[in-house]
């Protein structure tokens, strides 16, 4: 172990070179030795090393272990596509790879099953692979115009709401408001959509393009992704049908979502005043109450990211300088 120096020891952007296995037995660590790429992988009880072994990579750029802790997913640097496959005993089961001579991987993230491993790359596409032959079984593409009859397009449409009004219920949900901000509602748009594209700057360093973020609900049954030059739109993919289900576009750029960890319920944030949230059942808008909002400086408390407690029960919208803890109605989770 001389000489070695651990690579990202800590999650630098999308880069990680330390992941825990779910159950918390094994740590692999990535490591620089004499120009070459190595993992280490520790047993957690008593921190012994289990393995040290090379890796097949350039610029090795991030790791993670399966759901089920068996196998790790390596990955090289954005200069290089190549997804490497290894067992706890350092065993290489398999190798990816898309295409060459551009801009490769950009995220990875694992289906709780274990069953999926879902790519995100610089093409906008995501790459999901199978963990019995790990070959490649489905492409799903985030076009600019969407005509996937089988797929709902939920628009975010604002209003600012009428001095005197009343009317605070959104789908049904009623919440305080406040003057200085809008109200809004999701709307079903009819196809074809258009789905704003902003055009990067590739003479940037990371440019602005590609699938960034991943995450699969916690049956495993949906896949939420974000292509970063579509900032206002998540796109819902249902991996039963290995088909898109739905799109929320937003009017603002989405800076977080995350799955409630019991349900497939998907929340998300646009550092508004609001919390979104889809569900199978459909989309739901929900302003920050206003007695928070009204504590706070004028255009009320915006929710820059978001976190579930482990129950599904309530999660956290954190802002700039405050947070705000936010509890389901337990009657209208299941519907």
């Amino acid at each position: 172990m001389t000489g070695a120096v651990a690579k990202h020891a800590t999650v630098s952007g999308l880069e990680k070179g330390i992941d825990f296995s779910k159950d918390g037995c094994y740590m692999a660590l990535a490591e620089r030795r004499d120009c070459k790429d190595y993992v280490s992988v520790f047993v957690c009880d008593d921190w012994h090393l289990l393995r040290h072994f090379e890796t097949e990579t350039q610029d090795l750029a991030g790791l993670e272990w399966s759901s089920n802790g068996c196998v790790l997913a390596v990955w090289d640097s954005c200069l290089e596509y190549k997804v490497l496959l290894y067992s706890l005993d350092g065993r290489m089961l398999s190798t990816y790879s898309a295409y060459e001579w551009s801009l490769g991987v950009k995220s990875v993230t694992w289906s709780p099953s274990s069953q999926f491993l879902a790519i995100g790359s610089y093409d906008e596409k995501v790459r999901i692979l199978n963990h019995i032959t790990w070959k490649k079984i489905a492409q799903f593409e985030h076009p600019g115009t969407i005509n996937n009859t089988k797929a709902v397009v939920y628009k975010e449409v604002e209003r600012r709401p009428a001095v005197g009004s009343e009317d605070l219920s959104l789908h049904n949900i009623t919440v305080g408001s406040s003057l200085f901000n809008t109200q809004s509602k999701y709307e079903i748009s009819p196809l074809p959509v258009q789905i704003p594209v902003v055009k990067p700057d590739l003479d940037r360093a990371n440019p602005k393009i590609g699938v960034s973020t991943l995450a699969f609900s916690s049956d495993s049954r949906y896949l939420a992704t974000k292509n970063d030059n579509m900032a206002t739109a998540v796109w819902v993919w249902d991996m039963q049908k290995m088909s898109l289900e739905a799109v929320l576009e937003q009017t603002s750029a989405v800076r977080c979502f995350q799955w409630d960890p019991r349900h497939p319920r998907l929340a998300l944030c646009t550092a508004n005043t609001k919390l979104y949230l889809w569900s199978p059942a459909g989309c739901v808008s929900v302003q920050v109450p206003s007695e928070v909002s009204a504590s706070l400086l004028p255009g009320g408390f915006q929710v820059q990211s978001l976190s579930w407690h482990c129950s599904g029960d309530s999660l956290i919208l954190l802002g700039k300088e405050q947070l705000c803890l936010c509890y389901m109605d337990t009657d209208q989770q299941d519907k």
